[in-house]
């Protein structure tokens, strides 16, 4: 049996749900930027925004993980299973923004946005916790599962909803905040679904949470941070200009003589 994830207290739940946030955050300012972006440069904020909340869903899980122990066993990650947990967060992420930056979210573009998305966030749990090698047996709970996965698609359904329809710097924070809770709730609650039954031997494979985890993280976060910087100096998103445009009038002339 393992931890649920709280070797660290509540440091390492607060950390990922901060991730969380981070990520949800940009994608849905980089949502609201295509508002007012040229058509050219509307899939470039979109493809930001999808890398942005792909990498901190896929950071809040690894940092989550941390505080994940077996007592007995080592925990080791494999490289490319663990890479390919991001990549996928990223891809089904982008599918689901692309869809509603270019259809909106009438029911049936949202829906279908919304379960590719959160299909996503569940794959890229699942990968990461298939990444995770460990000197036993680990089971599911198949009810855990199933709430987890509705967990993770209704919160892609709403993050997505939100991130079109919400203007104003404060109810997209808001939203942010929730969507945050939403996603780490999902995590917490698939390993809640975790049984894991220790084997006699270790098993000496693989490379360890401290060696690959953390410089992993790296990666994401500096990207985090770069797109930080891009949104916190676009004019429109600083200024809070996110209602349509005003019309403008040219100037009367002035009748000649």
């Amino acid at each position: 049996m393992g931890s649920a994830g709280f070797d660290y207290g509540l440091l390492t739940p607060l950390a990922a749900y901060l991730m969380a946030c981070l990520g949800a955050a940009l994608g849905l300012r980089c949502v609201v930027r295509t508002v007012h972006a040229e058509k050219g440069r509307k899939a470039a904020w979109l493809g930001l925004g999808a890398a942005a909340l792909g990498c901190g869903i896929w950071s809040m899980h690894f940092i989550a993980m941390i505080g994940f122990s077996v007592p007995g066993a080592d925990i080791t990650y494999d490289a490319p299973l663990t890479v390919l947990s991001l990549v996928v967060a990223i891809v089904m992420v982008s599918v689901g923004m692309f869809i509603v930056g270019y259809r909106g979210v009438s029911p049936m573009p949202l829906a279908t946005a919304g379960i590719i998305t959160g299909l996503g966030v569940a794959v890229m749990h699942y990968l990461g916790m298939a990444a995770m090698q460990v000197n036993g047996t680990i089971t599911y709970n198949n009810l855990t599962v199933a709430l987890s996965v509705l967990i993770a698609v209704a919160a892609a359904t709403a993050a997505l909803w939100a991130a079109v329809s919400i203007r104003g710097f404060a109810p997209a924070l808001g939203a942010s905040l929730v969507m945050g809770v939403a996603v780490t709730g999902m995590h917490y609650t698939g390993m809640a679904a975790v049984d894991v039954h220790v084997h006699s031997a270790a098993s000496g494979y693989g490379d360890n949470a401290a060696s690959l985890v953390l410089p992993m993280l790296l990666g994401p976060a500096v990207f985090l941070i770069l797109a930080a910087v891009v949104v916190m100096f676009d004019p429109l998103l600083v200024a809070g200009d996110e209602q349509e445009p005003a019309p403008s009038f040219s100037r009367p002339r002035t009748p000649v003589g």
